[in-house]
């Protein structure tokens, strides 16, 4: 018996040892950002479009808890933030949830927000012309790389995503950028789009930037005039359109100073988000527009 419990010792040592372990492992956690998918406040969970977690996991889409419902306050769909993730043996849950604001250090932009703001205080209508989330978007008429009438009623019960650029930008970063992200979606949703899913892309250079030069431009990124329209028209009815989603642009000779916003209108017509910049990748883009295609999505149901 003696060398019996001699030998039990060291095991029931181990033993111990392990479940201490286990109860004081702690816990690890990550800084981290993306895009929101989706705002569930009464299960306290959002669903994220998240960039790579270094030491984690790759970048994939995937639901996050909180603790605090509070803490998905002013989020919606196309919300870039940057949050800190918690992870222990048998949980996960997310917190310091903050808004992260697009913030350019390049020239061009910096002088377009000061420009933005002067234009503001000399023209208030413009800013009140801007739509909030959830606010039906007026129809507009432009005219295509086709040469054809384009209006947003046309896409009723489709999900139109829509960006802003003009052809003489060769910069990277900026309009090359936004158009090379819609071409990144035409190759993933090639099977829904023009059924489900339109792509606009709207020119604030319409001097320039008529039906051919348009046309061209698309044929840079092997676009589906049928279901990715190019869009022109009178500089008046370009503004007002430009307006309504916060784009302001001014013109210096060939080049443009300008702001930088993707938008999305949901199947009924409606403004569900209005991304500022370019932080976005292409596939948190499609990941958003994936996720409203599954289902209806609108600022409403998202509280």
């Amino acid at each position: 018996m003696t060398r019996n419990r001699s030998f039990l010792v060291p095991i029931l040592t181990i033993m111990l040892c392990m479940l201490a372990s286990t109860y004081a492992w702690p816990a690890q956690r990550y800084s981290a950002t993306g895009l929101v998918l989706r705002v569930d406040r009464p299960a306290h969970t959002m669903v994220v479009s998240c960039d790579p977690i270094p030491g984690y996991m790759d970048a994939m889409a995937m639901p996050f808890s909180v603790r605090d419902s509070t803490a998905l306050e002013n989020l919606a769909p196309g919300t870039m933030i940057e949050f800190t993730l918690v992870v222990d043996r048998k949980s996960s849950h997310v917190e310091n949830v903050k808004v992260r604001p697009f913030e350019s250090f390049a020239q061009e932009p910096m002088q377009a927000n000061r420009l933005a703001m002067l234009q503001e205080l000399l023209d208030p209508s413009l800013a009140a012309a801007q739509l909030k989330l959830g606010q039906p978007v007026p129809d507009f008429t432009l005219i295509d790389q086709n040469q054809r009438t384009v209006s947003l009623h046309q896409f009723a019960g489709r999900i139109v995503a829509v960006d802003f650029v003009y052809t003489r930008c060769r910069l990277p970063d900026y309009c090359f950028r936004f158009s090379n992200n819609f071409g990144r979606l035409q190759k993933r949703f090639a099977d829904r789009l023009g059924s489900h899913l339109v792509l606009l892309t709207i020119t604030f250079d319409p001097v320039h930037d008529q039906p051919g030069i348009l046309a061209d431009y698309a044929r840079t990124f092997k676009a589906n005039p049928e279901s990715w329209r190019f869009l022109t028209g009178p500089l008046d009815d370009v503004r007002r359109v430009c307006s309504w989603f916060g784009v302001e642009f001014w013109s210096d000779e060939s080049q443009f100073t300008h702001t930088q916003h993707t938008v999305i209108i949901d199947r009924q017509g409606k403004l569900v988000t209005n991304i500022e910049g370019n932080l976005y990748t292409a596939e948190q883009l499609g990941d958003l527009l994936e996720t409203m295609m599954a289902g209806p999505m609108s600022p409403e149901n998202n509280h």
